[in-house]
């Protein structure tokens, strides 16, 4: 009886391991997927995005010769009204150009605050320890000023008196860099490179943390991120800085 008993048993079990044998083995996630889905989940926070120009070797896919930001810039002059968080169009965007980066227009609904790599990092695992809700986090692959943090965040909207206006370009200006040193605000006018994206040099843009974290005021992490950018200021070799995200082209 015992015997019989193990003999089915051990029938049983052969059969199992036969039928997982010819299973299908799993695939890896399509990557084209993952990325519009990534996307689309940007666009369903409500951010507005256009493509971008992609990699081409160590070159830009634009037709531009010595292009100075390469893979980082839209593909048309039109970037702003074109920007969408529709979702048909981002879909056939997406499928239609498999290679292509994506940009994100600030201004209207979030803005960015853009800092070195590593005085980002520092700044981040400071907000983190005090408890502040940090939202959205990218990380952009590169060496010297190319190597940046990006902190999305909550727009300031548009101030009823213009002179309060900050502008996006307000630290590219010499002028500024001892009060603002290496900090860029990305707001009205202005774009980032949105995960996930390829730079030259298999280089990439992703995210640390993702569209699942809201978008926070941006004045809860100026203290704190400003403070990172002087004590990096204070440590690195300065030289001038290139502007990573020129607002045209």
């Amino acid at each position: 009886m015992g015997s019989e008993s193990g003999r089915v048993q051990r029938g049983e079990q052969s059969r199992i391991s036969q039928w997982l044998r010819r299973r299908p083995k799993p695939t890896p996630e399509d990557p084209g997927k993952e990325r519009e889905a990534l996307l689309l989940a940007v666009a369903a926070a409500g951010l507005p995005i256009a493509p971008a120009a992609h990699p081409a070797g160590y070159r830009c896919s634009c037709d531009r010769i010595g292009c100075p930001t390469p893979a980082r810039h839209p593909v048309s002059f039109a970037w702003q009204t074109q920007s969408t968080t529709d979702r048909a169009q981002i879909e056939r965007w997406a499928r239609n150009e498999p290679q292509a980066n994506f940009i994100t227009a600030t201004g209207m609904v979030h803005d960015v605050l853009d800092v070195p790599l590593e005085a980002g990092r520092d700044a981040l695992t400071r907000l983190l320890a005090a408890g502040v809700e940090v939202g959205p986090v990218a990380e952009s692959g590169g060496t010297g000023e190319q190597a940046r943090m990006l902190f999305f965040t909550a727009t300031r909207g548009t101030p009823e008196d213009e002179d309060e206006w900050w502008p996006c370009e307000l630290d590219c200006h010499p002028e500024t860099m001892d009060e603002h040193p290496g900090l860029r605000w990305h707001c009205r006018g202005s774009y980032v490179l949105v995960p996930p994206a390829a730079l030259p040099g298999d280089l990439s843009v992703g995210w640390l943390r993702g569209m699942e974290h809201p978008l926070p005021d941006p004045l809860t992490l100026l203290e704190t991120l400003t403070d990172a950018c002087a004590l990096y200021a204070g440590t690195a070799a300065q030289t001038p800085a290139a502007v990573a995200w020129p607002l045209g082209r």
